[in-house]
């Protein structure tokens, strides 16, 4: 498989936190702050692990900030760098 761009890791962020917040990933935006989503300290965790299962990414090593956590698109241009 090559390398994914980054709407593709978007796609799979959006599905994943739409599951953690049991909304319709059309209410999910890429550019809306996971915080303004209603996503919690615990859905941080699961996006983490979420992030390690679908992008094969160990956080410990990646240097994820809390910058990269801003909003899904965010995050997906972060995943993106690393190379998935």
């Amino acid at each position: 498989m090559g390398k994914m761009d980054v709407k593709e890791i978007e796609k799979i962020l959006m599905k994943e936190v739409s599951a953690i917040l049991a909304s319709d990933i059309d209410e999910i935006g890429a550019d809306i702050p996971l915080h303004d989503l209603g996503i919690d300290s615990l859905g941080f965790v699961e996006i983490l692990v979420s992030i390690e299962k679908n992008f094969n990414l160990r956080l410990m090593e990646s240097g994820l900030t809390q910058e990269d956590f801003q909003t899904i698109n965010s995050l997906a241009e972060r995943i993106s760098r690393e190379g998935v």
